[in-house]
């Protein structure tokens, strides 16, 4: 049997679950007025989630992204293309949701592989 390993773990939800070399992050979402801003701190998010579980963001396998109002897509995506390894896009989706809170303008969930040692 494969062991699951749960980290940042509470009562509603694990930050990060890793399984037969695959990292599973929860959603993260960012501080900032604008999405620009949002994101930018959201993808950091990411990237230390993913350094703790043993990944990078040359590894992800695919993000979803959500926007509360697709209106930012352009702005999100600006930020999203920067970020985002030359040569190592994942596969991703990105659609528009009420998010858990009305000052939040993105979410981004992400899957990755874990990185071989």
């Amino acid at each position: 049997m494969t062991m699951i390993e749960r980290h940042q773990t509470n009562q509603r939800m694990s930050r990060i679950v890793k399984h037969n070399g695959v990292v599973y992050l929860c959603g993260q979402v960012g501080d900032g007025a604008t999405v620009a801003e949002q994101t930018e701190d959201c993808l950091g998010r990411v990237d230390k989630l993913l350094r703790e579980a043993g990944s990078s963001r040359d590894h992800i396998l695919q993000a979803i992204v959500w926007l509360a109002d697709m209106a930012d897509f352009d702005e999100m995506n600006a930020v999203w293309d920067a970020w985002v390894p030359r040569g190592s896009a994942p596969a991703r989706a990105c659609g528009e949701a009420k998010l858990a809170d009305a000052d939040l303008r993105v979410e981004i969930i992400v899957t990755a592989a874990v990185i071989e040692s």
